[in-house]
């Protein structure tokens, strides 16, 4: 039996401040095109990979997929004018560390690639303690689908019971219940907690800093 184990860790509002970036940037992105979406259900979409999310927000059948591109590139050019501010949560680089120090392998599993994962872990600042990074590129279904984490566990190189992953959406709890690893929520992106819990999460800290501060008695010190 393998000793080894693998923290995993979503990015965009469990370890960065961005998803109220994202609602705002979708928002304007939908208005541009004609689109009236609530910003409360774009919240509620994101953590979803593009397609998923237009396909949950615009309808999978009534909706033009002529669209996709447009929309897409539209949100990605306001939201890449943030990429040199983008701020992290407090204590989230310091979280990763600390793990990194008790032997945890460290990987991120998230529905950003190219140049907006660059600006996240620029942001997070902890680049030498990560392993690397499941990114959009690399799987075929994002989450709540396992593709992601299953991906990030296979960098870790570590079956589905040595492995936690951390995140802060239904789509993140989903994904790691549907993995077979231990789910684990923040609070930070702005999901209620009981949304958490229905969807699967195991422990539910306020932040990084909150998961930080209970490294001794949580749950990663019962897997230690």
């Amino acid at each position: 039996m393998t000793t080894k184990r693998a923290a995993i860790f979503d990015v965009d509002g469990t370890l960065v401040d961005t998803n109220h970036l994202h609602v705002v940037t979708w928002w304007e992105a939908f208005r541009q095109a004609g689109h009236q979406v609530p910003m409360q259900d774009i919240h509620r979409a994101v953590g979803l990979i593009g397609g998923d999310l237009l396909d949950h927000l615009l309808g999978g059948d009534d909706r033009d997929p002529d669209e996709d591109e447009q929309l897409t590139a539209a949100h990605h050019a306001l939201y890449a004018t943030y990429f040199e501010r983008l701020p992290a949560l407090d204590a989230a680089g310091d979280l990763l560390c600390a793990l990194a120090g008790r032997g945890w392998t460290i990987v991120l599993a998230t529905s950003a690639s190219g140049a907006e994962l660059s600006a996240l872990r620029r942001a997070i600042d902890a680049d030498d303690v990560i392993l690397g990074a499941a990114s959009a590129d690399d799987v075929g279904d994002g989450k709540p689908a396992p593709d992601p984490v299953r991906r990030a566990r296979e960098l870790a190189e570590v079956p589905s019971e040595r492995a936690v992953f951390v995140g802060d959406t239904v789509w993140d709890m989903k994904a790691a219940v549907r993995d077979g690893v231990l789910p684990v929520a923040v609070l930070s992106g702005g999901i209620p907690r009981a949304d958490l819990e229905t969807a699967g999460a195991r422990a539910v800290y306020r932040d990084p800093a909150d998961l930080l501060g209970h490294l001794d008695s949580g749950v990663f010190a019962d897997m230690e």
